[in-house]
């Protein structure tokens, strides 16, 4: 037991500092490093592990969706980047330049990517003639960089691996469609793969992607009561077109600019896993993007026929879910503390005792509930417990964001409950951005989206601000 007390009070209280809390996770559960390079990081092999997960599926569903995987360079001429005036200025203080190739300097400065819009824009210029070369749908899978002043792993860094989806079509109607679309592919993921329920929504003006028309978001809450962006999708209407020359000929053989989107998710979802469904012990990761799901403890494991039975089991557990079986010689209750910081879903145990009985002890991470299980009912327990946890993780966050969710009717109501209660606040909005900015400044809470559902305005609404009448419904929180 001293171990173990002492495993586990290396991690700080959340409630005691928690963005500390956070640190220490993603470094003991061997997440990430540190590097040489200010605001980079190491995502190390256990944390790369659920990128690849969430990778997997994501891709997966927009292939599903008729979309194809491409690269686009790391570098983007300067004079590239500023035919979108408005885009540029979004990304200005954030862009990394190279102004040197070897000893010579360069004749034009390159920016290291922070997004790749501009890239899509000039090749689709090139590609696309007809309305039968329409719709394009792209995506890529790689890393950005945006020289951000403050940074903590996963959540804001200067490099950052993601996946940038960028499409263009012949109408407005389908980009929009588009849009939504790959917005409710992300909520799906997040939900049902994360188990993070989201909040989707419209960005205010204000808050919306620099050089688009409308972007769309789903929004998570964190245990702290901060609201994380867990994924955007952008409309940007004609705004690139025009700018990049992106035109084709329509049936009628007129010349039209072509509606495009854009759409992105981030390794910040790791930093959502971590800040939604962590505790005191270390991380609790969801089950379908665990890189093992099931972790075996031998107990005795120098007792004859204790870890040949462990070696079978794990035959077993293997065909219905991704299983290790750690025979080291660490003593098992060192083995029950790493593998609860590292957040495995199941702890499977057995020993002699349990071998006589032709049984094994099941340990779920998020509540540490025991079962005992026969051996041959493995293959149908596992999947189903797995299922379970996967369910229980998702209604205790659900049912934590809704009680950190507050109604505010006046100011007085709105302050009360970012300053003493922490989460979301739902209020009403005139429109104006002087009131949104003011909320902003008196509170220290932004406009998080205004939500799809739940978005009915009265005639007696008004705003929370200045008390005209009200034209939203808004989400606001403090955000990371």
């Amino acid at each position: 037991m001293g171990k173990e007390k002492k495993f586990v009070r290396d991690i700080t209280p959340m409630d005691q500092d928690f963005a500390q809390w956070y640190t220490d996770i993603v470094k003991k559960a061997e997440l990430t490093d540190y590097s040489s390079v200010r605001g980079c990081m190491i995502i190390r092999p256990y944390g790369y592990a659920m990128w690849e997960r969430i990778q997997k599926d994501l891709d997966e569903k927009f292939k599903a969706t008729g979309h194809e995987n491409v690269y686009m360079p790391l570098f983007i001429p300067e004079s590239l980047l500023n035919k979108e005036k408005e885009h540029i200025e979004g990304f200005a203080p954030e862009v990394a330049w190279v102004t040197h190739g070897g000893d010579e300097e360069l004749t034009e400065k390159l920016c290291v990517r922070p997004t790749s819009e501009t890239l899509f824009c000039e090749h689709y210029a090139k590609i696309v003639q007809s309305y039968k070369d329409l719709p394009k749908l792209y995506n890529q899978w790689c890393s950005v960089v945006r020289w951000e002043k403050t940074t903590r792993p996963f959540l804001r860094t200067t490099e950052f691996l993601w996946q940038e989806g960028h499409t263009i079509h012949a109408t407005e109607e389908e980009a929009r469609k588009e849009t939504r679309q790959m917005l409710d592919i992300y909520a799906d993921h997040v939900e049902n793969m994360l188990a993070i329920p989201v909040i989707k929504g419209k960005k205010t003006e204000s808050e919306k992607f620099a050089g688009g028309v409308d972007t769309y978001t789903i929004e998570s809450l964190m245990h702290d009561g901060k609201a994380l962006q867990t994924g955007t999708s952008h409309y940007l209407g004609t705004n690139f077109a025009k700018g990049f020359g992106m035109q084709y000929s329509d049936r009628e053989g007129k010349l039209q600019y072509v509606h495009q989107t854009s759409w992105g998710v981030t390794t910040r979802m790791l930093g959502a896993i971590i800040m939604v469904h962590g505790d005191d012990s270390g991380l609790v990761v969801p089950p379908r993007i665990a890189p093992i799901q099931v972790v075996i403890v031998p107990i005795a494991q120098h007792k004859e026929g204790v870890l040949e039975k462990a070696n079978e089991l794990k035959e077993l557990v293997s065909k219905v879910s991704r299983v290790k079986l750690d025979d080291s010689d660490k003593m098992p209750g060192w083995k029950f503390n790493e593998y609860e910081m590292k957040g495995v879903p199941i702890r499977l145990e057995v020993g002699p005792k349990d071998i006589e009985k032709n049984q094994v002890v099941l340990v779920r991470r998020d509540t540490r509930e025991k079962t005992i299980v026969p051996m041959d009912q493995l293959e149908t327990a596992i999947p189903k417990l797995l299922d379970d946890i996967h369910n229980s993780m998702y209604e205790r966050a659900k049912t934590r964001m809704e009680e950190k969710t507050s109604i505010a009717k006046n100011m007085d109501e709105f302050k009360d409950a970012v300053d003493n209660k922490t989460g979301f606040v739902k209020a009403m909005w005139c429109g104006d951005e002087e009131c949104e900015s003011k909320i902003k400044e008196v509170t220290g809470a932004s406009s998080r989206c205004i939500p799809f559902e739940e978005g009915n305005v009265s005639d007696e609404d008004t705003c929370v601000c200045c008390g005209k009448k009200a034209k939203h419904l808004v989400y606001w929180g403090k955000a990371y």
